[in-house]
């Protein structure tokens, strides 16, 4: 059996509130394969959105007991602030259930941006190819007549789609979504998610998405459940390693 992509072992993580200690994540542990697709299903304040963090490199698990994150063989909690910061360049998609889009920007700038942050000042030898790109991504999300429009001009599963092809244009091998359809209604949640899964599965991406809605959650390869700030196994997937 191949190694998994992706391993978030033993992650603890405690945050002050004032002077009382909140323990979020009490060793939870995440192994993705490359190419699956993985939701992680938890009520709100069970600590799924603190693992994206952490498996993004936003944030640091406490120190102790040991935990690990390892990507592709890359050793997240050994990097330097700007490793990590090239990591998630350079690596990591996410997509969040705000949309943070930049008001004064165009869907197509809005997008491009990303592109800029990756490159630094190598942007402008790579300028052209990244607007192609933007377009051809913004095209991918059922968006490319919408690509000088700004997001106040836009709906809310059109911004969201926005910030879909915005994770995609570096080409990452991990995309971590959370929430993401979590501010749409019922009818254009299905349809965002729809699209993401078809570009999951055109572009191979390994994706990783957290949810408190379980028929969400039953469009991932797989399902685990958060709970307590551990991560347990779907019933689904007890059954099959009981049976």
């Amino acid at each position: 059996m191949a190694e998994p992509i992706l391993k978030a072992t033993n992650l603890h993580k405690t945050y002050k509130m004032g002077k009382v200690p909140l323990q979020v994540l009490r060793g939870a542990t995440l192994h993705v394969n490359e190419g699956e697709c993985v939701a992680v299903l938890g009520d709100s304040g069970s600590g799924k959105s603190t693992l994206l963090h952490l498996i993004a490199g936003l944030d640091r698990p406490d120190a102790k007991p040991e935990p690990t994150i390892v990507f592709d063989g890359s050793d997240i909690g050994a990097m330097s602030i700007a490793q990590r910061d090239v990591y998630r360049a350079q690596q990591v998609g996410i997509v969040f259930q705000a949309y943070h889009l930049l008001t004064e920007l165009t869907a197509l700038q809005n997008v491009v941006i990303a592109g800029m942050v990756r490159h630094g000042f190598g942007y402008w030898g790579n300028r052209r190819e990244l607007t192609q790109r933007a377009h051809e991504l913004l095209d991918v999300v059922g968006l490319g007549e919408r690509a000088g429009h700004r997001p106040v001009e836009l709906s809310g599963g059109e911004r969201q789609r926005v910030a879909i092809a915005r994770a995609l244009i570096n080409q990452p091998r991990l995309l971590l979504a959370d929430e993401p359809t979590g501010n749409l209604d019922e009818q254009t949640a299905g349809r965002v998610l729809e699209m993401l899964m078809r570009v999951r599965e055109q572009q191979n991406l390994t994706l990783v998405m957290v949810t408190h809605s379980t028929s969400i959650a039953s469009q991932a390869d797989r399902t685990v459940r958060i709970e307590f700030g551990q991560i347990r196994a779907s019933e689904s997937e007890f059954a099959s390693v009981i049976g």
